[in-house]
């Protein structure tokens, strides 16, 4: 019994940030080369493209044709802030850098599918037409309400 105290007392509690201390002098952990994942570069012909059009932005994603992202680019992305992120000159200019991201891959046949009212959806329609691209379809999936939320009470004059 007298040796097990004597154990317990000699593991002595760490005081608080003692492991953060040996750590900032070289604690950088860097991976063995077999753990690194290779890139796995993918050649598609054909994609799927989402703009979705907001009045604060426009976002513009492309997909392969099981719906995973390949990339994407929106009006705050390429540098716009605030009111100028909505406009059509930062959706054009989006789907520019897109086209350039979207040439790795090896597209050539683009299905486009439009949603929301903001002011880029024609003009970031009209610069994926511009690259070499084939747009196959152009479909608008916007949600429309068929009856909608319910209506506020009516006002009492």
């Amino acid at each position: 019994m007298g040796t097990q105290k004597a154990k317990v007392m000699d593991a002595a509690p760490k005081a608080f940030g003692d492991d953060k201390r040996k750590e900032k002098g070289g604690g950088k952990v860097t991976p063995s080369p077999k753990e690194t994942k290779k890139k796995i570069k993918r050649t598609l012909t054909r994609a799927i493209g989402y703009i979705k059009s907001t009045f604060n932005n426009t976002i513009i994603t492309i997909t392969d044709e099981q719906g995973n992202v390949l990339c994407s680019a929106s009006g705050g992305t390429i540098g716009f802030k605030g009111s100028r992120k909505s406009t059509p000159f930062a959706a054009q200019r989006a789907a520019a850098s897109l086209i350039d991201k979207i040439r790795k891959f090896g597209i050539k046949e683009l299905e486009v599918k439009v949603k929301g009212p903001g002011s880029g959806r024609e003009s970031a329609i009209r610069a994926l037409m511009a690259g070499d691209l084939t747009i196959t379809t152009i479909e608008d999936i916007t949600p429309l309400p068929h009856n909608g939320c319910r209506p506020r009470k009516k006002r009492r004059v």
